[in-house]
């Protein structure tokens, strides 16, 4: 845990990444792309995050933007050894709110499965594990997730990967449930606990995504948004419901994809509201 905070500089980074057509690249592209992503307001929120735990950091950084979670369900969950399941609205945001609040109800022993390009953010790395690693940075990644699985504790996935996406009926939702989730639960004996972000990002977002997926462009361009959408919910509250834990020897896990997708619908109908982009 280091006490120098990191700091995003992206003229930096296109100039050591791109030595020979940094000089080609218009300081307007370079500002753009500093604005877009917010770099000052990020800095500012990883200022507040550097030299803490990983839990804390994740408070401190929803402090900085004025954001409080409120989760109904929280308080009737007793000790175990869980498998949090969550759909994946915002692509960030959710993420610290599910560190912050489960890690605190958990003193702070919780693993969050996280596509390794998140280890680059350094504040976060004490609950991070890193998946879609190669070579023999696979067989290190799959040993410490199979350490934190068998370890006490609390264990935190996204199984969508992405975060949700427009839906040809316009609606919100996730894209279909991976396996893994209900692999780990069965081998490793962890109940699952089903929560549900009740929040969407903007209809640019969803939109730009959709567009971007018409043109036959495989690279998700659209994260590039992402930072502008956490900021743009700064003073905002988040709403979780949290569902009862689910028995992991109720699963069937003879058939993983099957009660993925049976998982995913579950989640779904937990949400309080129906959001349709008709009507933001």
């Amino acid at each position: 845990m280091s006490g120098q905070p990191m700091k995003i500089d992206v003229d930096k980074v296109l100039r050591e990444r791109l030595p020979r057509h940094y000089k080609h690249i218009p300081r307007f592209v370079v500002h753009w792309l500093e604005r877009t992503i917010c770099q000052d307001k990020l800095n500012a929120i990883l200022l507040k995050m550097a030299g803490k735990n990983s839990v804390d950091a994740a408070t401190a950084a929803l402090d900085e933007m004025d954001i409080t979670v409120k989760a109904s369900g929280l308080d009737r969950l007793p000790d175990g050894r869980y498998m949090f399941v969550s759909n994946h609205p915002l692509g960030g945001l959710d993420g610290l709110a599910l560190i912050s609040l489960l890690g605190q109800r958990y003193d702070r022993k919780i693993k969050f499965l996280v596509n390794d390009l998140l280890m680059a953010v350094e504040p976060l790395r004490g609950v991070f594990l890193p998946v879609n690693k190669y070579g023999s940075q696979s067989r290190t990644a799959a040993s410490q997730i199979e350490e934190a699985l068998k370890s006490d504790n609390q264990f935190i996935t996204f199984p969508a990967g992405l975060c949700s996406r427009m839906q040809p009926d316009g609606n919100i939702a996730d894209l279909p449930w991976q396996k893994a989730a209900v692999v780990h639960a069965v081998n490793y004996q962890r109940d699952i606990v089903p929560i549900y972000f009740d929040a969407v990002n903007s209809r640019f977002f969803y939109r730009f995504a959709k567009w971007r997926k018409r043109l036959g462009i495989k690279f998700n361009i659209e994260l590039v948004f992402l930072p502008k959408e956490m900021i743009k919910k700064c003073g905002s509250t988040l709403h979780a419901v949290i569902g009862e834990p689910i028995p992991w020897d109720s699963l069937d896990g003879a058939h993983p994809k099957q009660e993925a997708a049976r998982l995913r619908e579950m989640v779904i109908h937990m949400n309080p509201t129906t959001h349709n982009l008709k009507n933001k």
